[in-house]
């Protein structure tokens, strides 16, 4: 199958990986080139412009940073739309707004595409281990064409409806990802502070009620000092905000996701560039 992938970063790198490892012919862009060079030492192929990818791809993935750059990835005279054949499957895997999924849904239903919005989640372990869940919005039948394709990257698969809702149900995981990487941080900080051993107070938690995916992948990492990012801190606040306004239009209230925003905008000022797991650095302990 010749797929192409628009975005190598920690994420995007795994995926495309997985892609090669699965006998996928694959080509890619990327904003810095430099980025692209381990998927290239691996066989991908460089192509010039988002345009391009999408020329020589039956299949296009996009996986960027922010909705305004999914705009100017797909809309632009160089974007995907422009270079996609009539019949390509295209798929966004950035996180990005529903009604942009909506809107990309349409207009690419106009000029003869198939379109899903498919947001993963599982982190930059899950895309290394090809372990993601994928969440997928669009249409059933383009969803099961592709079915294949997400089986070489992912392990847990679901079509969540209509255009938009792969985006809705990653916004509900990632309120989840938020607490509990923020309860993570206050179960650190409150050992820490009663002089706990940490690594038994680990044990503890991922043994118990306590546990979670944040205490099994994050807690580790803090306590060898690791705040790289697998997350990046300023893409979930972004996130969180993505899902606060799409609350507002649905006139709903999530208290703990603004307290969740408050800490993260914080964070983010100083640490956007690490992993979330870099929120225990809001605590004196751990800075």
């Amino acid at each position: 199958m010749h797929i192409g992938f628009i975005g190598t970063g920690v994420m995007g790198t795994g995926i495309i990986n997985n892609l090669l490892q699965a006998g996928h012919q694959v080509t890619v862009y990327n904003r810095t080139p430099a980025k692209a060079e381990p998927v290239l030492a691996h066989g991908a192929v460089w192509a010039e412009t988002p345009k391009a990818v999408a020329q020589q791809s039956q299949i296009t993935f996009t996986m960027v940073g922010y909705p305004r750059d999914v705009e100017e990835v797909w809309l632009s005279k160089n974007g995907v739309f422009a270079g996609a054949s009539r019949g390509d499957i295209l798929v966004d895997m950035t996180t990005s707004t529903p009604k942009l999924a909506e809107q990309l849904a349409q207009k690419g239903e106009s000029l003869g595409f198939q379109v899903l919005d498919s947001p993963v989640s599982g982190g930059d372990i899950g895309a290394k281990n090809g372990t993601l869940s994928i969440m997928v919005g669009g249409k059933t039948a383009t969803f099961e064409a592709l079915r294949p394709v997400l089986k070489d990257i992912g392990q847990q698969i679901v079509h969540a409806g209509s255009a938009g809702k792969g985006q809705h149900m990653k916004m509900s995981n990632n309120i989840g990802v938020a607490a509990t990487v923020i309860t993570m941080a206050e179960s650190m900080v409150y050992a820490k502070a009663a002089g706990l051993d940490m690594t038994s107070a680990y044990n503890v938690w991922r043994a118990g009620a306590a546990g979670s995916w944040s205490v099994d992948n994050y807690m580790p990492r803090v306590m060898t000092g690791d705040y790289a990012a697998g997350f990046y801190a300023k893409h979930l606040l972004k996130d969180l905000r993505i899902a606060l306004d799409s609350a507002a239009e649905m006139h709903i209230e999530l208290p703990g996701t603004k307290l969740a925003e408050s800490l993260f905008e914080k964070l983010s000022q100083d640490h956007g560039d690490e992993g979330v797991q870099a929120i225990v650095k809001l605590w004196q302990q751990f800075q």
